[in-house]
């Protein structure tokens, strides 16, 4: 899924090349994940799957609560299941729901924190149908930053 070079002698990744393969398992693992949606409240079920620039794919789902504020976001929750296994780098982002909904501001921000701006980000139906396929740098150009202070 990468390819490796050496350097010094150290094994270091390079970017993972995303082809119809990883792309088709990101879709597959999004929709599988989007069926485990807890959302009673909202009845709007979304499933997601982050790609790690180490090749690993990391799920999420949508997980509503009664006190709404404590809600997680689909995509929050794939990035932040990537986070907790190490990953540090995140490649891309397939978001899937019925409609395909184009994530939150939140979402985007998060997505950001792992990313640079040539991040796919790639918007699917419940069926696979790729509805919009985009980067993080178009859909948030100008995302905060902790180094612009």
């Amino acid at each position: 899924m990468f390819d490796l070079f050496v350097y010094r002698g150290y094994f270091t990744r390079m970017e993972v090349k995303m082809n119809t393969e990883i792309l088709n398992k990101l879709i597959e693992s999004g929709i599988a994940v989007w069926k485990n949606s807890y959302s009673p409240y909202s009845k709007y079920p979304v499933g997601a799957a982050v790609l790690a620039d180490s090749g690993n794919i990391y799920n999420g789902t949508n997980v509503e609560n009664g006190s709404y504020g404590l809600t997680i976001c689909a995509e929050r929750s794939a990035i932040f299941s990537a986070i907790s296994a190490g990953e540090r780098k995140l490649v891309a982002i397939v978001i899937v729901s019925e409609n395909g909904a184009f994530p939150c501001g939140a979402c985007r921000q998060v997505f950001a924190e792992f990313t640079d701006h040539s991040a796919e980000v790639i918007i699917a139906d419940t069926t696979g149908k790729i509805i919009h396929k985009t980067t993080i740098g178009k859909i948030l150009p100008d995302e905060f930053r902790m180094n612009q202070l």
